[in-house]
């Protein structure tokens, strides 16, 4: 038994947790059963992991630069994270190993609930928000029913509900992806789910895409250089970071800088040092966007061939920098309109008392940038600031909320979430407290999830019925005999007449 709780966590530490090697591995995969050529199958391998890797460079250039814009405006509004009786490092050491085995057995699930129902269409393949669920899951089971939950009861509850969550997830914005990709390729594999469908109701009456689309936008002449994207990104970054450097505690600055002379081996001043963090996260966007554009040319197509075989008619659920490229402008204006909308709530809720929020740049970026897209993609530029806006609107609130809901294992998972996290947290926190048994929760997502799954199949057999008995007419009572067609009497032939004597 250990020797197979060891795999798993190997597993779940070497594939699911490099997101490299698995989408290498899928597609990998999906040539092999196509019988592609040797060498197609090798360079479509490395062509869609090399493109992961340099998304991730992009990610790591940028939300560097992100993490010290977060200290910097944490010291111009002078807030500090709320202080917490537990912290998410002891949580992790304490319960690292049932989170890696959630992640592991918890996928597995979901791989057999997509094989047994074709209505699960998307095989979930962002490897590290798999870890979070798990993370974010284990964590309320244990807040919820205490920390004398054996761990094989830990990692089969909290397995169910991530399975069920990882397979239903892609299929609810499946809609909104048809309508801003153009095609059912792929699907969306993120926590921001939440964020679109309540950007997909609340935007829509507020403008037309096709006459309002943010890549449609055209700036006066000399404002045209705003129509590049890395120009745009650069100018706002910019923008936010050197206005809160002006009320930014100088040794809060004069520590970051000093760190980044020492990594960089550079001696660089303190506004000098802003101008080139804002060049650094334009930058990683567009390094972000060409590895995006890499990968999908290559998994796309490749997973063609485990629909074909393994699992007939699905498709991937990937990560949420996909979608940017459908409209780079309106991810700017989303991360824009959701940090002036956390920021303005973060005053507010200082000024009232009711809690210190801590601006969570990285999750403001990626959540305002899906809110900005999928908001274009029903109502334009419109769409766009109010997906941003109601991103921040989300963080803020779901910060404040769930904050203490997890104070006893790891409440700083309140200020790393999306939308999602909050929901998932509200749930098996509120069916916690409700019934008393750790199993609940799994029973319930269970059940939704295959009554969902199996419904299309059933309406489709009921449709089938359906047609069957208007095709064969209707029925007729037993015992009763089939009626004969009826036809006229032939008229009777006259008879000859006699010859005359």
């Amino acid at each position: 038994m250990p020797s197979t709780e060891q795999a798993l966590i190997w597993v779940a530490d070497n594939v699911f947790g490099q997101v490299a090697i698995l989408i290498g591995l899928i597609t990998l995969l999906g040539l092999a059963l196509q019988r592609k050529p040797l060498e197609e199958v090798v360079g479509g391998t490395l062509r869609a992991a090399l493109g992961v890797v340099i998304l991730f460079v992009g990610v790591d250039l940028f939300t560097g630069g992100l993490s010290a814009v977060q200290h910097v405006v944490s010291s111009a509004v002078g807030v500090a994270p709320p202080a917490a009786q537990s912290s998410l490092d002891d949580f992790l050491a304490a319960h690292g190993g049932t989170v890696a085995l959630t992640t592991t057995v918890g996928f597995l699930l979901h791989v057999a609930l997509v094989r047994a129902f074709r209505a699960a269409r998307y095989v979930y393949l962002t490897g590290h928000l798999m870890f979070w669920v798990s993370a974010l899951v284990t964590a309320c089971l244990v807040e919820a029913y205490g920390e004398g939950l054996p761990q094989l009861t830990l990692v089969l509850a909290g397995s169910v509900v991530a399975a069920c969550y990882w397979t239903l997830q892609p299929l609810w914005t499946r809609p909104l992806m048809r309508r801003l990709t153009g095609k059912d390729d792929f699907g969306l594999g993120h926590t921001t789910s939440t964020l679109a469908l309540l950007t997909a109701v609340v935007a829509r009456p507020f403008g037309d895409p096709g006459r309002h689309g943010t890549e449609r936008l055209a700036p006066p002449r000399r404002l045209a250089f705003l129509t590049d994207v890395n120009v745009g990104t650069a100018l706002v970054i910019g923008a936010v970071l050197l206005a809160a450097m002006a009320f930014a505690d100088p040794r809060v600055l004069a520590g970051i800088v000093a760190e980044y002379n020492a990594a960089e081996g550079a001696n660089v001043g303190v506004w000098s040092w802003g101008v080139l963090a804002a060049l650094r996260f334009a930058a990683g966007i567009a390094v972000l966007l060409f590895g995006v554009r890499m990968f999908l040319a290559e998994i796309v197509p490749a997973f063609k061939g485990i629909g074909d075989t393994a699992a007939p008619g699905t498709r991937p659920a990937l990560d949420v920098p996909t979608v940017f490229p459908f409209a780079p402008t309106a991810v700017m204006i989303g991360f824009a309109a959701s940090t002036a909308s956390f920021l303005a709530l973060l005053v507010v809720f200082a000024a009232t008392g009711w809690f210190t929020l801590v601006p969570p740049m990285i999750m403001l970026f990626f959540g305002g940038g899906a809110g900005g897209v999928f908001g274009n993609a029903v109502a334009g530029w419109r769409g766009a600031v109010i997906g941003g806006a109601l991103n921040g609107v989300l963080l803020a609130a779901g910060q404040a909320l769930t904050w203490g809901m997890l104070g006893s294992t790891a409440p700083e998972l309140a200020t790393l979430a999306d939308a999602d996290w909050y929901v998932i947290a509200w749930l098996l926190l509120g069916v916690g407290r409700v019934l008393p048994s750790v199993w609940a929760a799994p029973a319930l997502a269970a059940a939704v999830t295959v009554a969902v799954l199996a419904w299309p199949a059933l309406r489709a057999r009921r449709a089938r019925r359906a047609r069957r008995r208007t095709a064969a007419g209707p029925r007729r009572p037993a015992g009763e005999r089939p009626r004969q067609p009826h036809s006229p009497d032939p008229s009777p032939t006259p008879a000859p007449e006699e010859p005359p004597p």
